[in-house]
């Protein structure tokens, strides 16, 4: 179903809703078609997820006969969790006769019994398993032998993988490198926000994943053309979108698109010709309605922590938090407990450093911290 509106806040849908990326697009294809894995590193919401599927997109359009598959781990704590997630999302996808398909799993998955269930619309059997504890690893192995044992070719997508470096379980990363690297019908695009985690995961010497993959970093959109996508669709929408206006929005937001998406997307829905008022008006009307989860969050948290997060929204970037003039000019308890803070709010993602320096990772929490 085509979208009522073109600036799309979640999913993706053609690439005619899909802005730019062609370097990235490009690249990620030239990988996969070569049979290099790829590791692609973006602050979360910056759009690796819509990347990862125009990508899919056109590697689909080549060759209709590739099978793509996406999964987020983001929510997983466990090796079980994770093998279940994968489980759910790759058993039964790599056949197109249901009657096969339960064949072939049932003939590689044995350490425990899968559960089918069938597509309504393609008859495609979703598969979902119940794994022991002591049954995970080699299920595992079980799946892996079941996509080496496909005669299709297959590109899988594993977003925010530096989750599994989270997991009480240790030795997941040489676990799962010892299968990965034996597909040779089968790549995988290693997506994560956390950049510092995913650059040690697969540029350290010390690690399993080292120098296994090609890094793709991604970051804003050319201002350029987010600008020409943004106003072609506004005046095909008889409305007008002022470059100046645009300019200012990206500016603001340093192009991070999913904030630019969402301002863009309440604009286009006014319809009418944009002004700065109307920017102010859409951006309010945002943030009131995130108010009060942004309260509940910082109940959370130590006063300590809440007056550091307070400053740097109010500095918008901060180079050294542990300067002394800015400890006092925002009257912060001493460089040790900042550091203390600093730590914790980088950890559970409400701080995230850049490379001019740290700013509040929700930008429009940024936003409601400055007012």
């Amino acid at each position: 179903m085509r979208p009522n509106n073109p600036f799309l806040i979640s999913g993706y849908h053609s690439p005619e809703f899909f802005c730019d990326r062609e370097h990235e697009t490009a690249k990620i294809i030239d990988a996969l078609h070569n049979g290099r894995n790829i590791t692609l590193i973006a602050p979360r919401r910056m759009g690796k997820t819509g990347l990862i599927r125009h990508a899919f997109h056109h590697l689909k359009q080549e060759q209709p006969e590739i099978v793509t598959l996406y999964m987020d781990i983001f929510a997983t704590q466990s090796i079980g969790e994770f093998v279940r997630t994968f489980a759910s999302t790759v058993l039964g996808q790599l056949d197109t006769v249901p009657q096969k398909a339960m064949s072939r799993i049932n003939q590689f998955i044995r350490s425990c019994r899968p559960v089918f269930t069938f597509d309504e619309i393609t008859g495609v059997p979703k598969v979902s398993i119940d794994v022991a504890p002591t049954a995970e690893e080699s299920t595992l192995k079980e799946i892996f032998d079941y996509l080496a044992s496909s005669e299709k070719r297959c590109y899988i997508a594993i977003d925010e993988f530096q989750q599994i470096t989270e997991y009480e379980e240790k030795g997941i990363e040489a676990l799962l490198r010892s299968y990965i690297q034996f597909l040779p019908n089968v790549n995988f695009i290693f997506a994560g926000s956390k950049k510092h985690v995913m650059q040690e995961m697969f540029t350290s010497s010390k690690r399993p994943f080292y120098q296994s993959t090609q890094v793709v970093t991604i970051d804003a959109i050319d201002n350029e053309a987010y600008a020409v996508f943004a106003m072609e669709h506004f005046a095909k929408h008889n409305a007008e979108l002022p470059r100046e206006v645009f300019d200012a929005i990206y500016y603001k937001y340093n192009g991070h698109t999913w904030y630019m998406q969402a301002i863009l997307n309440r604009l286009y829905g006014y319809n009418r010709d944009v002004n700065a008022e109307l920017v102010t008006y859409a951006t309010s009307e945002i943030i009131a309605e995130y108010s009060y989860s942004y309260g509940d969050l910082l109940k959370a948290y130590s006063v300590g922590n809440v007056k550091l997060l307070k400053a740097i929204a109010q500095e918008g970037c901060v180079k050294e938090v542990l300067a002394g003039d800015f400890i006092a000019k925002y009257r912060l308890r001493a460089a040790s407990s900042v550091n203390t803070s600093l730590k914790k709010l980088v950890e559970k993602e409400l701080i995230y450093q850049t490379d001019e320096g740290y700013i509040v990772y929700d930008r429009f929490m940024g936003e409601w911290l400055r007012q």
